[in-house]
């Protein structure tokens, strides 16, 4: 007679980090893998960087006890946040101590000893290759109707990273569209009905997005200024843009000094708590 598997444990794990988690992320994911019958609830808090981010990673963790990982250089906020894991009893552990060690005492388990577990094309593999189907399915616009079966729509102007920021979220697994807002253009009538997505306005400072776009005239050769470049309609686009996410209630990131990856890490905490 055939034995049935045993069902996998599932566990909450806390990730906190004042950068985008990409590193922490790897590693705790990496740790997991070594332990073949449970799987984390993962809860992920980026660009934690002040008392008031890392205030509401706390309340989380009061909510959902487990184990928490941490990337953070600030002593005052790894001071107090090792201070209320302490307090409430949860393992606190930085990613520079060993951390599958930690992990397997933690859990009670052996690790597997198996080498890049943590790349078999499992689920979550396949997952990330729909969503960056769907992803550049849906970019700049193009729509078949079906913008409510993403789950992160961007909406901004011209050259607020839209497309490299949606691909990166691809990539983590997530399905992201975005549409470009251009005055007197009227955007897809499916973005406006949409329900389950989580919709995000990007804008950026008028400078900024005036040097991208001179910058991207040349790229194509062309030498004469355009209203493209022109800051007073930049600022007029900008303004028109706002008022259409205020009106929608969307919230709003400003790209202006930040990277892609920061841009999907604040995003991504947007989601995590919708």
């Amino acid at each position: 007679m055939t034995s049935r598997p045993s069902p996998r444990r599932l566990f909450h794990l806390h990730l906190v980090s004042d950068a985008t988690g990409e590193t922490l992320n790897a590693v705790a994911r990496a740790a997991c893998a070594q332990y073949e019958d449970v799987s984390p609830v993962e809860h992920i808090y980026a660009l934690v960087r002040g008392p008031k981010q890392l205030d509401r990673a706390i309340a989380e963790i009061e909510r959902e006890p487990g184990l928490v990982m941490f990337t953070m250089v600030n002593e005052k906020l790894r001071d107090q946040l090792l201070e209320r894991c302490g307090e409430m009893d949860i393992p606190c552990i930085s990613v520079l101590d060993p951390v599958i060690n930690a992990l397997g005492t933690y859990l009670g388990r052996e690790i597997s000893h198996k080498p890049g577990v943590q790349h078999e094309m499992n689920a979550e593999y396949f997952d990330r290759i729909a969503a960056l189907n769907f992803t550049m399915a849906h970019d700049d616009g193009q729509t078949a109707g079906d913008l409510d079966d993403a789950d992160i729509i961007l909406v901004g102007v011209s050259r607020t990273s839209k497309t490299p920021t949606c691909i990166y979220l691809a990539n983590r697994g997530i399905k992201a569209a975005n549409v470009p807002f251009v005055p007197g253009t009227p955007l897809p009538p499916d973005l406006e009905t949409a329900t389950s997505p989580l919709i995000v306005g990007l804008v950026a400072s008028v400078d900024r997005l005036s040097q991208i776009r001179k910058n991207r005239l040349l790229s194509l050769n062309e030498q004469t200024e355009t209203d493209y470049v022109d800051k007073d309609l930049i600022t007029s686009e900008l303004a028109e843009a706002r008022r259409f996410f205020n009106k929608h209630s969307w919230p709003v990131i400003d790209v202006t000094r930040r990277s892609v990856e920061e841009t999907a890490a604040a995003i991504l905490n947007l989601y995590s708590r919708q």
